[in-house]
């Protein structure tokens, strides 16, 4: 556990952190009751919706220039089935990393982010066994987008921390 801290921007109060990720637990269009469905799969990496739509989870990195990190958003992609059964075909093949990337479509809306990051154009690149993929945005002028080349500060970290840290309470 971190002993770091910093001052909300929202609130004035000290919190741990800041966390340098968030993650969206589920695509956006997963609904709980989906879950024992035929067809439909959740795990911490791979989801399918009624055997028709295919999502793998991977990260966008935002380089953070002041401290030399990386802040994370942990999201979902969705992928063609071919794409997807290539990528579950090899996920546990060493090598896997050469593969080329896989075109998809963000399916997360990321709070915070206007317009919504929701559909964003993605290349998934797929990393050696046992690290999650890496999202690539498509380089547009969408502030995620800009964020991902760019990079943020320590500060624009923290405004991040206390934005997600509120609307999670």
């Amino acid at each position: 556990m971190s002993t770091e801290q910093f001052v909300c921007g929202t609130c004035g109060a000290k919190h741990d952190g800041p966390p340098l990720s968030f993650a969206a637990p589920a695509p956006d269009v997963w609904q709980p009751e989906m879950a024992g469905q035929d067809g439909c799969l959740l795990d911490a990496d791979l989801c399918v919706i009624g055997g028709e739509q295919f999502f793998v989870r991977g990260l966008i990195e935002l380089p953070v220039w002041d401290i030399g990190d990386v802040f994370t958003y942990s999201m979902w992609v969705s992928l063609s089935r071919a794409n997807f059964t290539r990528a579950v075909d090899i996920w546990e093949q060493e090598g896997r990393e050469s593969e080329p990337p896989y075109f998809g479509w963000l399916s997360n809306a990321i709070a915070g982010y206007e317009p919504s990051t929701l559909n964003l154009k993605t290349n998934v690149h797929t990393r050696p066994v046992g690290q999650p993929p890496y999202i690539e945005l498509e380089p547009t002028g969408h502030p995620l987008a800009m964020e991902q080349v760019a990079g943020i500060t320590m500060a624009q970290v923290q405004q991040i921390a206390a934005f997600h840290l509120h609307r999670l309470d």
